[in-house]
């Protein structure tokens, strides 16, 4: 592998343009492609075979009307107004008229004229009178009213008992990700055009999002702070702009070809913003670690930049081939699963590590071909040989006295290294799993607003209420009023149903929809209580009166969510772990190293869950990050973290201990070869610690719940896993194994192939040329005064 990758680093540092006119052919492509087919993203979360999702295709075969996305507009009178005084009333009238009348809005008065045409023979009408009787009136002082028009009801508007809150819920006729672009904006505007004839304030609620910006103010502050980290590190703007300029190729080629097919494919905006994220990270750090380890073979063995590079990538090039394998895999762990969303996202962020690693590999020596020996400044080469001449070397002398201290203290650092993970892991035990409501949202954003006001103007349960689907259990045959009835009876009667009423119904009247209105809010535990209360309880009124009843809604289908992710999570571990195994058995050839590297990933997925639990739902420390919501852990968010992080975290772990187990090759004793390992690798590795930390913490800046979350998990997670346990527990391990780290069975050791990702196979092949540049070169000389 080694000689294979030097070849071809040498091959691209010596044909750039080759290469570099090769890469540019297949960005071309892919912003053609792009401009010929436009991005379509979905937002929904839908996971085949639960329960909620089978009612909701059931509904999108028999009332197609009722399968498009829903729609939530809250109107607040003005202070000391009503809805019903007059010019209040007319705006709101508008209002309602300019959204029923917009493009893509299902108009439901139309159908109602229809049905009412019909008289005593309309199905809808006799169901809506049987639903009404049966439900009765509730005690509560605080029960909402239609809003009337001509003495008549208008349809999907209902008024608070106090009258100053109307609620307007309506549907497109697409999903809302499946809507030409702006209409859930225009249609949220021609109803303020109309409202403020009256004085009335219009609020969205969160279920009218359209899909969330993938790159924002946040995300560019993120690439910011790694520019700035990347120019420290190297300290030349070359070589610093180099990682750069891969990660964006990589992710313009990576996620901008997944964006081709995303008129042909799914493509969730969460699986884009996640190959995004990985992109970026990975494309900066992974690049770091090959030009840092092309400078270090300048500045401390003098060899040309040509040679150097090729040696580059035959090494460190050999390590990140197999660390983004490690990505690859736990991120194809998700597969296993069988859901089709997490597959999605397993495919599109694979495809982009794999897109950065080729880049690596073949674009970055193309590049420094271009760049030659301006790679070093001169003050760099300067300082090199003065470091050199006095015997200290270039080896970060922090990182060789932390390595020394962790060997000469390894017993309280070992003991330290996994308190600290395990105490930070505590509040996982209270985690609580759900999916993003407006409650989720920060305080004086629309959605957040337009859920306090429906919170205290009618109900929380009114920003989730549950969908009930009635059948026939004959084919063909239409409910009877009765069946309807009784089945609304005995949803009343369920412990926590605050109001039923009948939603819609299908033109042959065979299938109906109830809307239930749960006495509390989407993810609070009474709802999901009611939730399960209401599926046992339609398993017996479906026996008694011949009917099939499903269950579905914002609850349900969290509730399902994370039953089925809970379900598949010990799968997918089980998996990746033993398939990352085989690979860090073979990187390494020891046994202790990989079961250390996995015990620390565990004490790291903990940790980091446990944080985000205090975070994001006990609402710890949420002002250092601007948050004051507290909402559930994203019902994905686990199993997408624990893949993503373990690959993440091996990608350190092979930084590092490949650099020590190189030293003990090269014949240091196993305390000796830690601290060296340790040494060179580790100053490069708290800088690709930061530069990825920072890229994801810019993604908590997202007004987007569901990735501030993802983008907040992963940043603590490699805080956590670089520093804690890279940096600190699996050093002190080392030191305390001694040679026992790098024991492996005799037969194992026969039957094992010999990767050779310290390159001892390339040096042994080719040699390494003796000392080549004693001074600085005089292309660096010539460009002193244009590079830092």
């Amino acid at each position: 592998m080694s000689v294979l990758l030097y070849r071809l680093g040498r091959f691209a540092y010596g044909k750039p343009w080759y290469v570099i006119g090769g890469w540019l052919a297949v960005v071309a492509a892919v912003v053609g492609l792009l401009v010929a087919n436009p991005v379509r993203l979905s937002n929904e979360v839908r996971i085949d075979g639960t329960p909620s999702q089978q009612v909701m295709d059931e509904l999108a075969t028999s009332l197609p009307e009722a399968s498009g996305g829903q729609g939530m507009l809250v109107f607040k009178a003005p202070a000391g107004a009503r809805i019903d005084d007059t010019d209040v009333r007319s705006a709101l009238l508008a209002a309602v008229d300019a959204v029923y009348g917009h493009d893509h809005v299902v108009d439901v008065r139309q159908a109602l004229a229809k049905e009412a045409a019909k008289g005593e023979n309309s199905p809808l009408l006799r169901a809506q009178a049987a639903v009404a009787r049966a439900a009765g009136k509730t005690s509560s002082g605080k029960t909402p009213v239609p809003f009337r028009a001509e003495g008549r009801p208008v349809p999907g508007v209902i008024v608070s008992a106090d009258g100053s809150t109307a609620l307007m819920q309506f549907q497109f006729d697409e999903q809302t990700y499946e809507l030409p672009s702006g209409t859930v904006d225009s249609t949220v505007e021609a109803a303020e055009r109309q409202a403020a004839r009256g004085g009335l304030d219009v609020l969205p609620s969160a279920s009218m999002m359209e899909i969330p910006e993938v790159i924002g103010a946040g995300e560019t502050v993120g690439v910011a702070v790694a520019a700035i980290v990347l120019l420290v590190t190297l300290g030349s703007v070359a070589a610093a702009g180099l990682p750069l300029v891969i990660a964006l190729v990589g992710v313009t080629v990576g996620v901008g070809g997944a964006f081709t097919l995303s008129t042909v494919f799914e493509i969730h905006s969460l699986a884009a913003v996640l190959a995004l994220m990985l992109g970026l990270a990975v494309g900066i750090d992974y690049a770091l670690f090959i030009v840092n380890r092309e400078r270090s073979l300048i500045l401390e063995h003098g060899l040309d930049a040509h040679e150097a590079t090729g040696r580059a990538t035959g090494t460190a090039g050999s390590a990140v081939f197999f660390a983004g394998s490690t990505v690859v895999i736990a991120l194809a762990g998700l597969l296993v699963v069988g859901i089709g969303l997490l597959s999605t996202m397993a495919v599109v962020a694979a495809a982009t590590i794999v897109v950065t690693v080729s880049l690596v590999l073949t674009l970055l020596p193309a590049l420094l071909g271009l760049v030659r020996e301006r790679i070093c400044s001169p003050r760099t080469r300067r300082r090199a040989q003065l470091r050199a001449a006095t015997g200290d070397g270039v080896a970060d002398t922090r990182t060789a006295r932390w390595a020394a201290g962790l060997v000469r203290y390894r017993y309280p650092a070992l003991v330290a290294a996994f308190l600290i993970p395990a105490v930070l892991a505590v509040p996982a035990a209270d985690m609580r799993m759900g999916l993003p409501s407006g409650a989720s949202y920060n305080s004086g954003t629309p959605q957040r607003q337009s859920y306090d006001l429906v919170n205290d103007a009618f109900g929380p349960g009114y920003n989730g209420p549950l969908m009930i689907a009635v059948k026939s259990a004959v084919r063909g045959r239409p409910l009877s009023a009765a069946a309807l009835a009784a089945v609304t009876a005995d949803l009343s009667d369920v412990k926590g149903t605050k109001a039923v009423s009948l939603a819609g119904m299908s033109s042959t009247g065979t299938t109906a929809v109830l809307t239930l209105v749960p006495g509390g809010g989407p993810n609070d535990d009474s709802t999901k209580a009611l939730v399960t209360a209401v599926r046992d309880e339609s398993a017996r009124t479906a026996a008694a009166h011949g009917v099939v009843v499903g269950t579905t809604g914002f609850t349900a289908l969290a509730i399902d969510v994370s039953d089925r992710l809970a379900d598949v999570l010990p799968l997918y571990v089980a998996t990746v772990l033993g398939l990352s195994l085989v690979v860090l058995l073979l990187v390494f050839r020891s046994v202790m190293v990989p079961v250390t590297a996995t015990i620390g990933f565990l004490l790291t997925i903990t940790a980091t869950l446990g944080v985000t639990t205090a975070v994001f739902e006990w609402g710890w420390l949420q002002q250092l990050i601007g948050l004051d919501a507290t909402a559930p852990v994203v019902s994905l968010l686990p199993i997408i973290v624990t893949g993503v992080l373990y690959g993440l975290a091996m990608d350190y772990q092979m930084f590092l201990v490949t650099s020590m187990r190189e030293a003990h090759l090269h014949g240091d004793s196993p305390s000796a070869a830690t601290v060296a390992g340790f040494a060179r690798a580790g100053s490069v590795v708290v800088a690709a610690a930061t530069i990825m930390v920072s890229v994801f913490a810019g993604f908590v800046l997202n007004a987007q719940p569901m990735v501030k979350q993802a983008g907040f998990a992963l940043a603590v997670g490699i805080l956590i896993d670089a520093f804690v346990i890279r940096m600190t527990f699996i050093p002190a391990t080392m030191a305390l194994a001694q040679e026992k780290a790098w024991w492996l069975p005799a037969r194992l050791d026969r039957l094992l192939p010999d990767l050779d990702v310290e390159g001892e196979q390339l040096a042994r092949k080719i040699p390494q040329p003796r000392r080549a540049v004693e001074h600085p070169h005089p292309a660096a000389a010539q460009n002193a005064n244009t590079t830092g």
